[in-house]
């Protein structure tokens, strides 16, 4: 068949040829893809041409096959879809590039925008009544996280707040019936694109379900609505003698803390979310509602469907409660600060403080750079060098014990100034500094944005990872500080860049690239509590592998087939099977 023939064949009968690239992927052979150029060229010279539906763009690399197909040829397929042809909401911005996908460059995530139409918000005005808002700067607030550098092209075309279970039900049945996205809200305090709403739909905000449903004292256990959140919880239990020991961000809700998988200074002692939760209720893309266990204590019935939902960042359902573990407030508390001249030497005795037994509730280490940041944002005068603080509870003789086992080994490992405080103000006083740390580096540059890395390494290769991050951030233009909660081997840096300044943002990427790297090569994780979000996504494969990643699309594709659970999170956009 000749080239003109050919040609002639393909631009009449389009429809085939559609139906073709839909269905056939990649072809090996060099020959057929410098055909694929040269019939390109001919068929479309002005323009993008799409397929699949509006402003998903062609991908020339099925084109050979479908050529070949019409040619005749004999070709093996390859049944797993080319990458840039699965998740159209993952499509990048102005370069055509694809946010999350393997070593994806692009910071602004794109998306195809469906409009919403005017029947859906007819049926959500039935739902929530005036619980629902169009207003052009409300959409705009929840379309862009708190305190994170992530941007999408959209913004949400509704928000709308449900007050009960049966009314998430009903939004999401309508919903998935119109196939329009949903993007699941709550603190919006996490800093990886989470809440972003690339492809426009509606955002679900679940604040108003925030109500404390049962309280069970002699089980230690409490059943509650998503959008409390973990200080309102904690003030509510405190009378009771008992708390919930997840510290992340303040304003953090507890569904959100579930949905990210969360943790905090307490994970040390007391575990992440997933070791404090007994078992949810989710509303799946259907509008089905699931409960995932009792509130037994164990159970081995089934798969552990809690676990799943954990850490699904509202890409399988929106959790609409939780029933979570709950622990007895310690009897007494001892604080304890002190001083290093490296990093490393710091790190090393959080490593030696766990290695010998002594349980410790908190191990916080912060580098000289947040010193000085302390300093200037609270008119402090700490010696600025790292600096680890410790927390010990339990028993007055037991915290008074520990902590003096402690100061012994941080006087073996060139420690100094070890002081500890018991009283209440003292205390409150001194963790004040830790947890306004990321406030303290605002001081520094007040104009600034921050770039938040969240590596965690084994414990063993803490020391090494942070100082070999520190020789790269110390030699670097931009204001970098170190945290991390030494005790599980997790550790932040604080980027502090101008958003405006395109040499910068692309500076803070370089800097959090090359301390995921390290992590990953050290057995180690792209994120400890952060969560993947969009911000992360290209990092999964080096340390999943794709075989996983394919696994976590079939359970998406099976609970979600039309996709519009908070899309373009979580699940790499290149991975397909």
């Amino acid at each position: 068949m000749s080239f003109q023939t050919l040609i002639s064949r393909l631009s009449s009968s389009s429809k085939e040829v559609h139906k073709l690239l839909l269905l056939l992927h990649r072809s090996s052979s060099p020959t057929l893809r410098s055909q694929s150029s040269r019939i390109s060229r001919h068929l479309y010279p002005k323009r993008t041409p799409t397929i699949g539906g509006e402003g998903r763009p062609f991908h020339w690399s099925v084109l050979p096959l479908a050529v070949a197909a019409s040619a005749g040829f004999g070709v093996a397929l390859d049944l797993r879809s080319d990458p840039a042809a699965c998740d159209s909401g993952h499509e990048g911005s102005k370069s055509g590039g694809r946010v999350g996908g393997k070593d994806s460059t692009e910071l602004v995530v794109g998306g195809f925008h469906k409009e919403v139409p005017r029947e859906l918000i007819e049926e959500l005005k039935a739902v929530c009544e005036t619980n629902m808002t169009l207003d052009h700067e409300e959409r705009y607030f929840h379309g862009k996280p708190h305190n994170s550098f992530h941007s999408a092209v959209n913004i949400p075309d509704v928000v709308v707040f449900p007050r009960s279970e049966d009314e998430v039900s009903k939004i999401v049945t309508s919903c998935n019936k119109h196939k329009i996205p949903i993007v699941p809200y709550g603190g919006a305090t996490s800093i990886e694109g989470h809440t972003l709403a690339p492809q426009g739909g509606v955002c679900i905000d679940m604040t108003l379900m925030n109500k404390v449903k049962e309280l069970h004292v002699e089980d230690m256990d409490v059943v509650v609505e998503p959008g409390i959140g973990w200080i309102e919880l904690n003030e509510y239990l405190k009378p009771y003698g008992l708390f919930f020991p997840l510290d992340p961000g303040p304003g953090a809700t507890i569904g959100g803390m579930c949905a990210t998988r969360c943790s905090g200074s307490l994970a040390v002692r007391y575990g992440t979310m997933r070791d404090n939760v007994i078992n949810l209720k989710a509303v799946l893309a259907n509008g089905d509602v699931i409960k995932t266990g009792s509130r037994a204590r164990k159970s081995a019935a089934g798969y552990d469907l809690a676990r799943v939902m954990i850490g699904s960042e509202g890409t399988l359902g929106i959790i609409t409660e939780a029933t979570l573990w709950l622990h007895k407030l310690p009897q007494h508390s001892v604080v304890a600060m002190c001083n290093f001249q490296t990093i490393k030497d710091a790190a090393d005795v959080a490593i030696a403080t766990m290695l010998s037994g002594i349980q410790v509730s908190r191990v916080e280490l912060m580098d000289e750079v947040q010193i000085k940041a302390i300093n200037i944002a609270n008119g402090k005068n700490l010696p600025e060098v790292p600096t680890l603080m410790f927390e010990f509870i339990g028993t007055e003789a037991y915290s008074r014990e520990q902590t003096l086992l402690v100061q012994k080994v941080v006087s073996e490992h060139k420690g100094s100034d070890f002081v500890f405080v018991e009283e209440p103000e003292a205390k409150k006083e001194l963790w004040k500094i830790r947890k306004e740390a990321l406030w303290a580096c605002f001081a520094m540059q007040p104009d600034s944005e921050a770039m938040i890395t969240d590596v965690c390494v084994p414990l063993s290769r803490l020391g090494e990872c942070i100082s070999r991050s520190k020789q790269l951030l110390d030699a670097s233009p931009l204001v970098c500080t170190v945290l991390a909660h030494a005790g599980d081997g997790n550790f932040h840096t604080v980027i502090l860049f101008d958003s405006k300044n395109e040499d910068q943002l692309r500076e803070a990427e370089r800097l959090n690239h090359f301390m995921v790297h390290t992590a990953l090569e050290m057995g180690g994780t792209c994120t400890g509590e952060h969560g993947v979000g969009t911000g992360k996504m290209k990092y999964l494969e080096k340390e999943l592998g794709i075989e996983a990643l394919r696994t976590m699309k079939r359970i998406k594709v099976a609970l979600d087939p039309n996709d519009i659970m908070n899309p373009g999170k979580l699940i790499p956009p290149h991975v397909c099977f």
